[in-house]
């Protein structure tokens, strides 16, 4: 907007909240290029020419050819304007200039306008806000927020032919933009409540890490009122980790009837990640430089580049104390878990008090969708898991708000979230009968068939026998130094390392056997990763920890580059060594996770087809609770009903069209929706759940059988990539075994919305000529 607004003349932008931290995160976002979040390209040209993003203090300063910015609170900027001081705004700044005024979380804006007596005072924050804009006729007023009062009659009437665009929470949440809200109600104190949320924490990170997905969960916890109640928190959490024991985490797993807290131990147990391993990695997880607290104005601006940059890969923050601050304007996407460190309720009569409103905004910050992609689904952001709830990784797609039983502060929290439109109380799937047909039952398919598929494994021939794919350059650390600097906005200058001009930095590459020994077993002790038992999985041929440290091939080659200024660089101690090769082993760790652990698909086994195609209920949306369609009379059809998408509806209609023809070639001709029963791996461990499966008995050869799996998907270079990795499973093409003198040929065809040459594919994969 702000770069359309500036084509059509605008050079000047005043931006205004009423919370100073978000004004900090946001000049990060605007003018800082090399932040994440940063919100324009970092080139910008207009007419040929580089355009800047400027800051100004007031817009004397601004010039013609950049795009100018002002940020202040609406507090700042109305104390401004009604008590002069010198180069601060005044309203004859407004008057002979064309202004865009952007208000964000505007409605701290209504104020006055909920109460007659505020707006005829005039000496309000929306009375200034209103002045201004009306100053210039051609200045602009743009708000944004996802909180206005609609059921305030005079807010209705304020914004009624104002509203640009409308879209709420509940049409986000529903259209798959954000996690699901799940609300985790126990029994459990302060302590176990935080130790089950550590718990699901590490395992959201393995899980990730093991689909090769780059997560790094965070937690917040939150007190009630008071900055000291946090900071007691705060003070209780880091003696809690300290005295982490093997037997606190049993007794989670003993006295726990959390079902996804069962499922973090039975994946832990699979992983042979003991009590004792998961202790020490909540401990190095949960130390204290990894927690932050944001419970003051003075912390907030502090930390805010911290709290506003949670997913970076070098942001070391899992943990987040907070009381109030971040209820607003806080931009988080890898918040999974807020535990509640308090119990009690202010509602009365059912509703929901302040305490439990502002719950319900915090709750609405960490329901920002972690973006993510897998093979099967690759589109990012958005929800993949709706209709696969049992999938290990529907665990990224929710937030776990962690409360204390109370029935009735829970009906006043649902209340509240499903008022902002971010929950909606969760009703079991209705159960609908999918029942075959007597027809098919009675077929000679049936009745004798198998059905093939195959399982993923791990892939034994790709275990790493060195480091040498995990560095090629040396690892690069820069020295903390204390130092600073004031850098000027809008003017170029030359990159800085840790407040060092670029001419100031020096280096010292140091290899890790030139490290003292000590340091290095250590910092291998600290982290249970490295634990020898566990190297064993990624490296089989390694015989000791002492070889992982001094084996050319694994550690000690390993060139670490110290930066820092030459002064920093002679006092190198032993605190920054361990600093260091804490930091490169856990990116080793990171790369091992997510580039050496690979897996394959194994070789096709199979079942009886009346072991596997079956009569059965099904757990669905409503949406497929229509009409039945005309081809569920058709011989073809095995089943009695159909439940599926409109693509795959589309397809069974085309398959209508063409059914005749082919079954001239067969004897028995059938197409079954697989709905999740079958599902292939290819030769990367990718999973791949046909859509359908053409199961066929030639009229040419009835000791052979066609099988062939078929995929519906978006068409992407993608998918058609991956697909033939699929493909290499059946040679290419087609694969043929043979089982009890009965040969089965199988083969898989991809096909694509309005894709053209399905008939062509479809022949080709059956065997039939053009």
């Amino acid at each position: 907007i702000m770069l359309y607004l500036f084509e059509k003349g605008y050079r000047n932008f005043i931006f205004f909240v009423h919370s100073n931290n978000i004004i900090q995160k946001t000049k990060n976002n605007f003018l800082n290029d090399q932040a994440n979040k940063y919100l324009f390209n970092k080139h910008i040209y207009w007419q040929g020419k580089p355009l800047l993003i400027k800051e100004v203090v007031n817009f004397d300063e601004s010039d013609s050819n950049n795009l100018n910015i002002k940020f202040t609170t609406i507090q700042q900027l109305h104390l401004d304007l009604n008590d002069f001081k010198e180069n601060s705004l005044t309203f004859e700044d407004f008057k002979d200039k064309k202004i865009v005024l952007i208000a964000d979380e505007a409605h701290h804006l209504s104020t006055a306008t909920k109460s007659k007596k505020e707006l005829e005072a005039n000496n309000t924050w929306e009375s200034t806000v209103l002045k201004i804009l009306h100053l210039n006729p051609e200045n602009f007023l743009l708000e944004f927020t996802a909180t206005v009062d609609w059921k305030h009659p005079d807010i209705r009437t304020k914004y009624a032919n104002k509203i640009i665009f409308r879209y709420d929470l509940k049409q986000f949440r529903l259209d798959g933009y954000s996690k699901e809200i799940n609300l985790i109600r126990s029994h459990y104190d302060e302590q176990e409540r935080i130790l089950q949320a550590l718990i699901l924490n590490i395992y959201r990170q393995e899980l990730a890490a093991e689909n090769g997905i780059n997560l790094k969960p965070v937690i917040l916890f939150k007190a009630k009122r008071t900055i000291a109640e946090s900071e007691n928190n705060k003070r209780k959490f880091h003696q809690l980790i300290q005295q982490l024991s093997e037997q606190d985490i049993l007794k989670i797993q003993q006295t726990s009837t959390i079902e996804v807290v069962q499922k973090a131990f039975a994946y832990f147990n699979k992983k042979d990640l003991s009590h004792r391993q998961l202790a020490n990695k909540i401990k190095w997880t949960f130390k204290e430089e990894n927690c932050l607290s944001a419970n003051n104005d003075a912390e907030a601006e502090q930390n805010q580049i911290l709290l506003n940059t949670l997913e970076d890969a070098n942001n070391p923050i899992r943990a987040v104390f907070a009381v109030q601050k971040l209820n607003e304007g806080w931009d988080v996407l890898n918040l999974f878990d807020i535990v509640r460190l308090y119990e009690g309720r202010d509602g009365r009569g059912g509703k929901a008090g302040k305490t439990t409103i502002a719950e319900a905004q915090l709750i609405g910050r960490g329901a920002r969708y972690f973006p993510f992609t897998t093979s099967e689904y690759p589109e990012k952001y958005r929800r993949k898991f709706d209709q696969h709830p049992q999938n290990p990784l529907k665990i990224l797609e929710e937030l776990y708000y962690h409360t204390k039983e109370d029935s009735r502060y829970i009906s006043e929290l649902k209340s509240a979230l499903i008022e902002s439109g971010i929950y909606e109380e969760k009703t079991p799937l209705p159960q609908k009968p999918l029942t075959l047909k007597a027809s098919f039952k009675t077929s000679t398919l049936y009745s004798a068939g198998r059905l093939f598929y195959n399982k993923k494994i791990k892939d034994v021939h790709q275990n790493i026998e060195s480091l040498a794919v995990i560095k090629t350059k040396p690892f690069h650390y820069v020295l903390p130094s204390g130092r600073g600097e004031i850098s000027r906005a809008f003017e170029s200058e030359l990159s800085t390392t840790n407040g060092l001009k670029q001419k100031e930095i020096r280096h010292k590459i140091v290899t890790v056997h030139e490290l003292p020994h000590n340091v290095i077993r250590f910092a291998l002790s600290q982290n249970p990763f490295y634990h020898f038992n566990h190297l064993k999985q990624y490296f089989p041929q390694l015989k000791s920890i002492s070889e992982f440290i001094f084996g050319a091939q694994y550690l000690s080659s390993i060139k670490i580059d110290f930066t820092g200024s030459a002064q920093r660089l002679q006092k190198i101690g032993r605190y920054d060594y361990l600093q260091a090769v804490q930091k490169l082993l856990q990116e080793i760790e990171f790369v091992l996770k997510n580039q050496s652990t690979s897996y394959t698909a194994s070789n096709f086994t199979s079942d009886l087809l009346r072991n596997i195609i079956t009569d059965r209920l099904v757990s669905l949306s409503p949406k497929f609770d229509s009409a039945p369609p005309f081809f569920v009379q058709a011989d073809w059809y095995p089943y009695q009903q159909f439940y599926g998408s409109k693509y795959e509806q589309e397809f069974l209609k085309w398959f209508a069209t063409e059914y005749a023809q082919l079954k001239t070639h067969f004897q028995e001709l059938f197409l079954a929706p697989n709905l999740n029963r079958v599902t292939l791996y290819d030769l990367k461990g990718r999973a791949w759940t046909p859509n359908f499966i053409l199961l066929g008995w030639p009229q040419s050869d009835p000791n052979t059988v066609q099988q062939i799996y078929i995929f519906l998907r978006e068409q992407t270079a993608k998918t058609e990539h991956q697909f033939k990795s699929l493909l290499d499973l059946f040679g290419g093409q087609s694969k043929t075994l043979t089982i009890d003198g009965q040969r089965y040929h199988l083969s898989a065809c991809l096909f694509f919305k309005e894709d053209s040459g399905i008939s062509s594919k479809l022949k080709k994969a059956l065997g039939l000529k053009l």
